[in-house]
Protein backbone atom coordinates (compact mmCIF):
# COMPACT_ATOMS: atom_id res chain seq x y z
CA UNK A 1 0.00 0.00 0.00
CA UNK A 2 1.28 3.70 -1.21
CA UNK A 3 1.12 5.63 1.87
CA UNK A 4 2.39 8.62 0.20
CA UNK A 5 -0.89 8.20 -1.80
CA UNK A 6 -3.68 7.15 1.60
CA UNK A 7 -1.83 10.58 3.16
CA UNK A 8 -2.72 12.58 -0.34
CA UNK A 9 -6.20 11.45 0.13
CA UNK A 10 -6.39 11.88 3.82
CA UNK A 11 -5.24 15.52 3.86
CA UNK A 12 -7.51 15.71 0.83
CA UNK A 13 -10.64 14.65 2.62
CA UNK A 14 -10.01 17.05 4.99
CA UNK A 15 -10.25 19.89 3.37
CA UNK A 16 -10.40 23.23 5.05
CA UNK A 17 -9.08 21.46 8.96
CA UNK A 18 -6.28 19.58 7.41
CA UNK A 19 -4.92 16.90 9.71
CA UNK A 20 -2.33 17.18 12.95
CA UNK A 21 0.66 14.91 12.83
CA UNK A 22 -0.45 12.70 15.80
CA UNK A 23 -3.69 12.25 13.95
CA UNK A 24 -1.46 11.65 10.69
CA UNK A 25 0.74 8.89 12.43
CA UNK A 26 -2.09 7.43 14.15
CA UNK A 27 -4.22 6.74 10.78
CA UNK A 28 -1.13 5.56 8.83
CA UNK A 29 0.67 3.31 11.41
CA UNK A 30 3.92 5.41 11.29
CA UNK A 31 6.53 6.56 13.85
CA UNK A 32 8.13 10.36 13.01
CA UNK A 33 11.16 9.00 10.84
CA UNK A 34 8.37 7.24 8.39
CA UNK A 35 6.36 9.88 8.55
CA UNK A 36 8.76 12.71 7.94
CA UNK A 37 10.28 10.79 4.93
CA UNK A 38 6.16 10.41 3.16
CA UNK A 39 6.03 14.38 3.83
CA UNK A 40 9.43 15.13 2.58
CA UNK A 41 8.46 12.51 -0.69
CA UNK A 42 5.19 14.42 -1.24
CA UNK A 43 6.52 17.70 -0.38
CA UNK A 44 8.95 17.36 -3.51
CA UNK A 45 6.25 16.14 -5.85
CA UNK A 46 3.90 19.47 -4.79
CA UNK A 47 7.05 20.89 -5.78
CA UNK A 48 7.17 20.90 -9.79
CA UNK A 49 5.67 22.99 -11.83
CA UNK A 50 3.33 20.44 -12.87
CA UNK A 51 1.41 20.63 -9.88
CA UNK A 52 -1.27 23.19 -8.58
CA UNK A 53 -1.58 21.96 -5.19
CA UNK A 54 1.54 22.18 -2.46
CA UNK A 55 1.93 20.73 1.43
CA UNK A 56 1.08 23.51 4.07
CA UNK A 57 1.32 24.18 7.49
CA UNK A 58 -1.50 25.97 9.16
CA UNK A 59 -0.93 26.16 12.78
CA UNK A 60 -0.79 22.29 14.18
CA UNK A 61 -2.04 20.79 11.12
CA UNK A 62 -0.99 19.70 7.45
CA UNK A 63 -2.88 20.66 4.48
CA UNK A 64 -3.40 20.89 0.88
CA UNK A 65 -2.85 23.82 -0.74
CA UNK A 66 -3.38 25.76 -4.35
CA UNK A 67 -0.15 27.41 -5.17
CA UNK A 68 0.28 31.17 -4.59
CA UNK A 69 1.67 31.81 -8.06
CA UNK A 70 -1.90 30.57 -9.73
CA UNK A 71 -3.66 32.97 -7.36
CA UNK A 72 -4.96 35.01 -10.29
CA UNK A 73 -6.29 32.11 -11.81
CA UNK A 74 -8.27 30.68 -8.56
CA UNK A 75 -9.77 34.59 -8.48
CA UNK A 76 -11.61 34.56 -11.01
CA UNK A 77 -13.72 31.37 -10.07
CA UNK A 78 -14.45 33.52 -6.80
CA UNK A 79 -14.65 37.19 -8.35
CA UNK A 80 -18.43 37.49 -6.92
CA UNK A 81 -17.35 37.09 -3.80
CA UNK A 82 -14.74 40.08 -3.95
CA UNK A 83 -16.97 42.75 -2.97
CA UNK A 84 -16.95 40.70 1.24
CA UNK A 85 -13.81 41.79 2.06
CA UNK A 86 -14.54 45.76 2.04
CA UNK A 87 -12.22 48.54 3.71
CA UNK A 88 -14.62 48.22 6.77
CA UNK A 89 -14.72 44.51 6.89
CA UNK A 90 -10.53 44.02 6.73
CA UNK A 91 -10.39 46.82 8.97
CA UNK A 92 -12.73 45.03 11.57
CA UNK A 93 -10.73 41.91 11.05
CA UNK A 94 -7.63 43.49 11.47
CA UNK A 95 -8.31 45.16 14.60
CA UNK A 96 -9.75 41.39 15.95
CA UNK A 97 -6.68 39.71 14.66
CA UNK A 98 -4.27 42.48 16.74
CA UNK A 99 -6.25 42.72 19.78
CA UNK A 100 -7.69 39.26 20.17
CA UNK A 101 -9.82 38.57 22.46
CA UNK A 102 -11.62 41.85 21.98
CA UNK A 103 -15.62 42.63 22.61
CA UNK A 104 -17.31 44.29 20.16
CA UNK A 105 -18.01 47.49 21.86
CA UNK A 106 -14.57 47.86 22.16
CA UNK A 107 -13.96 46.91 18.28
CA UNK A 108 -16.48 50.09 17.82
CA UNK A 109 -14.44 52.25 20.10
CA UNK A 110 -11.42 51.83 17.88
CA UNK A 111 -13.28 51.94 14.77
CA UNK A 112 -15.66 54.87 15.40
CA UNK A 113 -18.34 53.34 14.36
CA UNK A 114 -21.08 50.25 14.94
CA UNK A 115 -19.58 47.30 13.70
CA UNK A 116 -22.34 44.51 14.56
CA UNK A 117 -23.39 43.93 11.21
CA UNK A 118 -19.54 43.51 10.07
CA UNK A 119 -19.66 40.99 13.09
CA UNK A 120 -22.25 39.11 11.91
CA UNK A 121 -21.18 38.57 8.40
CA UNK A 122 -17.43 37.49 9.83
CA UNK A 123 -18.82 34.86 11.88
CA UNK A 124 -21.30 33.61 9.21
CA UNK A 125 -17.86 33.39 7.02
CA UNK A 126 -16.37 31.57 10.10
CA UNK A 127 -13.74 34.37 9.45
CA UNK A 128 -14.11 35.20 13.31
CA UNK A 129 -15.59 32.80 16.09
CA UNK A 130 -16.74 33.59 19.93
CA UNK A 131 -14.05 32.95 22.67
CA UNK A 132 -16.10 33.27 25.49
CA UNK A 133 -17.12 36.16 27.61
CA UNK A 134 -15.31 39.21 29.16
CA UNK A 135 -15.61 39.82 32.72
CA UNK A 136 -16.74 43.41 31.97
CA UNK A 137 -20.25 44.17 32.89
CA UNK A 138 -23.13 42.88 31.02
CA UNK A 139 -20.50 39.98 30.08
CA UNK A 140 -20.02 40.81 26.21
CA UNK A 141 -18.62 37.92 23.60
CA UNK A 142 -14.91 37.79 23.57
CA UNK A 143 -13.93 37.62 19.21
CA UNK A 144 -11.19 36.04 17.78
CA UNK A 145 -9.79 35.22 14.59
CA UNK A 146 -10.13 31.76 13.22
CA UNK A 147 -8.00 29.37 11.35
CA UNK A 148 -10.06 30.12 8.31
CA UNK A 149 -8.55 33.60 8.37
CA UNK A 150 -5.19 32.11 8.78
CA UNK A 151 -5.52 29.88 5.84
CA UNK A 152 -6.81 33.08 4.05
CA UNK A 153 -4.54 35.34 4.62
CA UNK A 154 -1.68 32.70 4.13
CA UNK A 155 -0.67 32.38 8.16
CA UNK A 156 0.65 29.82 10.16
CA UNK A 157 -0.61 31.65 13.06
CA UNK A 158 -1.23 35.00 13.95
CA UNK A 159 2.73 35.37 15.03
CA UNK A 160 2.99 36.10 11.32
CA UNK A 161 1.23 38.79 11.21
CA UNK A 162 2.98 41.93 10.08
CA UNK A 163 4.76 43.88 13.05
CA UNK A 164 2.85 47.15 13.75
CA UNK A 165 5.06 50.43 14.06
CA UNK A 166 2.81 52.88 15.75
CA UNK A 167 4.74 56.44 15.27
CA UNK A 168 3.47 58.85 17.63
CA UNK A 169 3.88 62.44 17.03
CA UNK A 170 3.99 64.81 19.52
CA UNK A 171 4.90 69.00 19.55
CA UNK A 172 5.26 70.08 22.40
CA UNK A 173 5.45 73.52 21.33
CA UNK A 174 2.37 74.00 19.94
CA UNK A 175 0.81 77.39 20.64
CA UNK A 176 -3.27 77.25 20.92
CA UNK A 177 -4.07 80.79 21.50
CA UNK A 178 -2.02 82.61 18.92
CA UNK A 179 -2.34 82.58 15.09
CA UNK A 180 0.69 81.54 12.88
CA UNK A 181 -1.01 83.46 10.59
CA UNK A 182 -1.04 87.54 10.36
CA UNK A 183 -3.59 90.05 10.10
CA UNK A 184 -3.50 92.12 7.17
Amino acid sequence: MNKQAILEGLLFVSGDEGLSIPKIKEILEVDNKELEKILLDLKEEYSKDSRGIKLEVLGTNLKLTTKKEHKDYYQKVFEDNNNFYSQSVLETLAIIAYNAPITRVQIDEIRGVNSSYIIRKLLSREMIKDVGKSDLPGRPTLYDVTLKFLDYFGLSSKDDLPKLEIKEEVDEDVELYTSKYEDE
